[in-house]
Order: structure tokens, then C-alpha cells, then sequence
């Protein structure tokens, strides 16, 4: 492929893989360079009880939905994410779990077909067009207010895991502690080995060659 340049990327449609929703449910596509701030006030928007900002009242950057006012809550929210932008998408729906209490949550994984177009970079040299598909893994979530049916698989019941979070953050904390408490403890120990160092008798300087001997032991008459 070094003699070709990408030309464009073309995505086919997937169909939403969660029927019979209403027709305002609002559809967040979370894109690579989307900003997290972004969508989330886009989607707080539309499920808390506040207006959007007057400063932003138009549609907001990685969603192609129209942000609305808080006259028009919504029941049900979707998020969509596709290759790169699937954890970016994730990490939108856990923040909004953690706002609004007392969403079901229910995940669709699919994959989607991206169509990459490839020029030559001489095309006096003969070389053809190529089109390359790919399929991309993609995530569907639904967060509703009202209560989903618990045996689809990929349904999380409201607070599922939040014992989980819970304990994630004590580990972590237990973890930071004890690392800190090692670190103190590795500097005193320096500290106290270079002071005992200090403490100990000088040695006196001697000689070269030999002990001295003891004065009643020198030679002479008798």
C-alpha cells in the first residue's frame, strides 16, 4: 500500500438494534475526536431537569441530535460508539449512571462495515482504485428510566455495580496508603543508617607497617 493514499472512509448504516423505542429518544454518536464535556451536557440536557446553557443552544460537538429544553425530558437515552470511540462512549454512559440515579441499562455489541477508499499516488502509473471493507466493532446502550426486560442479555439492573465501584476505590485507596507508608519508611531507614554511621569511634591513625610495640618489652641491658 505505499503506493496508494486514503482517499475517504465511508460507514454503513447499522440499524439500531433496540426496537420499538419512542420517536424523541435522542441518539448520542460518540465520535474519536468528540469532547466528553460536550456530549455529556448534550445528555444532561435531555435527562435532568435543566435547560441547556444559553451559550450553547444548538447541537452539540459528536452527537447529531438538536439539544433540547428541559420541558422536553426524555425517558430513554442511546449511545453509540464505533472502533476507537467504544471506551469514549462507555465512559459517557458510567458518568450519566453516576448523575441520573436509577437508569436500566441495556448493551448491544455489533459490528459495522467501514468502506476505505484508496487512490493511487500516480495514477499515470496504472494502478486502479482500491475499496477495502472492514468490520469495525461497535456499542449500542440504552439507559431508560422506565424498567427493561431483565432476561435480554446485556441488561444492568440500577446499582448493579455499584459495590463494585465501591470496592474498586477502597483497593485503590488501600493501595495509595500503602505505598505512601513505604515510601516514609525507606527515607527514616536511610536517615537512621547514615546517622549511625556518624556515632561510631574514630579509628586512630597508626604506623604503616606493623603494631606498636608495648614499651616494656624494649630491648636494652639487664
Amino acid at each position: 500500500m505505499e503506493n496508494y493514499r486514503k482517499a475517504h472512509t465511508v460507514e454503513q448504516p447499522c440499524p439500531c438494534p433496540f426496537p420499538d423505542l419512542p420517536s424523541n429518544t435522542p441518539e448520542v454518536r460518540v465520535k474519536d475526536g468528540s469532547k466528553v464535556r460536550n456530549l455529556m451536557r448534550f445528555a444532561l440536557s435531555r435527562m435532568e431537569e435543566k435547560a441547556p446553557s444559553a451559550d450553547n443552544p444548538g447541537t452539540n460537538e459528536g452527537s447529531e441530535v438538536s439539544a433540547g429544553s428541559g420541558e422536553n425530558l426524555c425517558r430513554q437515552i442511546v449511545f453509540t460508539g464505533v472502533g476507537q470511540s467504544v471506551a469514549k462512549a462507555i465512559t459517557c454512559v458510567e458518568i450519566l449512571k453516576r448523575r441520573v440515579r436509577g437508569l436500566h441499562q441495556h448493551t448491544k455489541l455489533a459490528y459495522r462495515t467501514v468502506q476505505e477508499v484508496w487512490e493511487p499516488l500516480e495514477p499515470e502509473a496504472g494502478l486502479d482504485s482500491l475499496t477495502v471493507s472492514r468490520n469495525v466493532p461497535s456499542v449500542w446502550v440504552l439507559l431508560s428510566r422506565d424498567s427493561l426486560d431483565s432476561n435480554q442479555p446485556g441488561y444492568q439492573a440500577p446499582g448493579s455495580f455499584d459495590a463494585f465501584w465501591a470496592q474498586a476505590l477502597k483497593e485503590e485507596a488501600a493501595t495509595l496508603r500503602h505505598e505512601q507508608r513505604r515510601k516514609r519508611g525507606g527515607t527514616g531507614t536511610g536517615r537512621a543508617e547514615g546517622a549511625g554511621r556518624g556515632k561510631g569511634p574514630r579509628k586512630q591513625p597508626g604506623r604503616p607497617g606493623g603494631t606498636r610495640k608495648p614499651l616494656g618489652h624494649a630491648g636494652g641491658g639487664q
